[in-house]
C-alpha cells in the first residue's frame, strides 16, 4: 500500500496518508526506499509528496537514538512554485519537527 507524506504547514505537522487512512506526526523517519510524486495539475496544495510502499519503513515520532543511527547528508527541497523536488528517490529520510527534510545515510 502506498503511503504519501507531506507537510501540513497550517498545523506544523507531517501528514501520512493512504487511500483509507490519514494520521499526523511531529517528526517521521523513513528507513527504507522512498520516491517522490508530483501532481502539478491539482488545484490545491500539496502538489508534491514523498511516497513509500511499506508501513514498516515509517517510524512516527522517532527517538533521538533511532535518528542517531543515521548521518544527515543533505536536505530534500521542494520547489513549491515549480512543483519539483531536488532529489526524486533514495533510501532514508528524516522529516524534522521544524519542517526540514533530510536525506540520510546509515552509519
Amino acid at each position: 500500500m502506498k503511503f504519501k507524506i507531506h507537510r501540513c504547514n497550517c498545523r506544523k505537522l507531517w501528514s501520512i496518508q493512504t487511500r483509507k487512512t490519514k494520521f499526523t506526526a511531529i517528526s517521521v523517519l523513513v528507513d527504507g526506499r522512498w520516491g517522490t510524486e508530483l501532481k502539478p495539475q491539482r488545484k490545491y496544495n500539496p502538489k508534491g509528496f514523498v511516497t513509500t510502499n511499506a508501513k514498516q519503513d515509517i517510524i512516527v515520532n522517532p527517538t533521538v537514538e533511532e535518528v542517531g543511527k543515521f548521518e544527515k547528508v543533505a536536505k530534500l527541497i521542494y520547489d513549491k512554485k515549480n512543483v519539483n523536488f531536488n532529489v526524486h528517490q533514495g533510501e532514508s529520510l528524516f522529516f524534522a519537527e521544524d519542517g526540514t527534510c533530510y536525506l540520510l545515510k546509515r552509519l
